[in-house]
């Protein structure tokens, strides 16, 4: 098949141009280019969902057959589509999408009767297994799974009760904070004996190549973990296992840093969330006492083969950045300064550049994503007290800020932090504590336009 032909195919599989990069970049200002040569320009409800620019006429056919995986529903095994089939026992969604729809940011359950998923509960027990990772609830596992198939009983429900606190500025302007309490209902395999438990929502993924291509080396220049320099932010990296070398690494992804490539975030997801066994985790999320659940008939050993995960994480892998948007806007000017001075790049790095990589659109780009990849104390406040590896209860790595202005137009709601529980960007400002006190403080002294000029140069990302 001509190149040219085969690029047509991958475009109209991925419903996307072949080039989604204007005809010449020489005149968009460098910080406008958020991935650098991973930058698209498109701020419709498919920002978050589109290939490099760079990828050549077969790796778009990889990246459209790996979005294929990624989006489509598995069902319980044994099934005529054996090539999808192996749903469950235990779940929380049927498809990647399900959690990052169109790869954005998930969201809690506004009720009861809320069928929006993106949300999820990770459980432990004090102490840590072999390799330093939380130990699991001996009934209900690492994670709670709350649908399940045919059979088998779902482990339970997770409940969110807020209480609306209403905080006052200096200046007598408010804002409401939203402060959540998690409650899982229903138990079906007995009493919870995990007393660490924390809700998550799904991040968005795009970029997540380019964050991958960061050189240990770049990211440890950042930190600081006894706050040398007496400003007060102490950032370190979280040390994790990669399953599929046997080594402890730098991690990169997960609220927590906790997850080293984007390979194992993909197959953890799939055999966690979906309940899909791979060669990296090949045992179903069931425990001794779950008897029907461990006794249910999966679909293949392993469930997702090792072609499908490579292409669901080179589709993850070669995700790109939206472009930064107002950049002659006045007040998203006067907010990028504003947000250096009162400190907010302290761990939201702006700058970051990749190494070496396979794909060439990932290599040596100097990129804007805003985050250190570093973990931080965040305060009581955002504390869910679980440990993660090195990670203590009250950190956090630093989320990615690049396309976070277009959060509502691709997700449709405006929900953020590891729990989702701020309605907003000025929430969750307001909700960071510990290393980041004294950076709140100097923004609440802001007075109302200027903090306005900040969260509009949020927005511009």
């Amino acid at each position: 098949m001509q190149l040219w032909l085969l690029a047509l195919l991958a475009a109209c599989t991925t419903g996307q141009p072949a080039d989604t990069s204007p005809p010449s970049t020489t005149t968009i200002p460098v910080e406008a280019r958020s991935g650098g040569d991973a930058t698209v320009f498109d701020t419709s409800s498919s920002a978050f969902g589109l290939a490099l620019p760079t990828l050549s006429p077969l790796e778009r056919r990889a990246f459209a057959v790996g979005n294929n995986f990624f989006n489509d529903n598995w069902v319980t095994a044994p099934a005529s589509t054996d090539g999808r089939d192996g749903l469950g026992p235990l779940f929380n969604a049927q498809s990647c999408s399900s959690c990052h729809f169109r790869d954005g940011r998930g969201r809690p359950p506004e009720d009861d009767q809320d069928p929006e998923r993106g949300m999820l509960v990770r459980l432990s027990v004090p102490g840590v297994g072999p390799h330093g990772e939380p130990r699991p609830d001996p009934v209900y596992g690492g994670q709670l799974q709350d649908r399940a198939i045919n059979g088998v009983l779902p482990e339970g429900m997770i409940r969110v009760l807020a209480e609306l606190v209403t905080y006052t500025y200096p200046d007598g302007a408010t804002a409401t904070l939203s402060d959540p309490t998690h409650i899982i209902a229903d138990p079906a395999y007995g009493p919870v004996a995990a007393s660490m438990f924390s809700a998550r929502v799904a991040p968005p993924i795009h970029g997540g190549g380019l964050l991958e291509a960061v050189p240990d080396a770049e990211i440890l220049s950042a930190a600081d973990p006894d706050d040398a320099d007496g400003d007060g932010v102490s950032g370190r990296p979280n040390r994790v296992w990669e399953v599929a070398t046997g080594d402890t690494v730098i991690g990169r992804f997960g609220w927590k840093a906790n997850v080293p490539t984007l390979e194992q975030q993909v197959a953890a997801a799939f055999e966690g969330d979906i309940g899909i066994t791979s060669s990296l985790f090949t045992e179903q999320p069931c425990t001794p006492t779950q008897r029907a659940c461990v006794e249910a008939p999966t679909g293949g050993d392993p469930e997702l083969d090792d072609h499908k995960l490579e292409r669901v994480t080179f589709y993850s892998s070669t995700l790109a950045v939206p472009a930064r948007r107002d950049i002659d806007d006045t007040a998203a000017q006067e907010g990028e300064t504003l947000f250096a001075t009162v400190g907010c790049t302290a761990c939201h790095r702006d700058t970051l550049r990749t190494g070496e990589s396979e794909i060439s659109g990932l290599a040596l780009q100097l990129i804007h994503p805003y985050t250190d990849l570093l973990l931080h104390d965040m305060g009581e406040g955002l504390a869910d007290g679980r440990p993660e590896f090195e990670a203590s209860g009250s950190e956090w790595r630093t989320p990615p800020l690049w396309g976070i202005g277009l959060t509502d137009v691709v997700s449709g709601h405006t929900r953020f932090l590891h729990d989702g529980r701020a309605h907003d960007l000025e929430e969750a400002i307001l909700w960071h504590g510990g290393e980041a006190e004294g950076t709140r403080s100097r923004f609440e002294a802001l007075t109302a336009e200027q903090r306005a000029a900040l969260l509009a140069f949020l927005e511009s990302l």
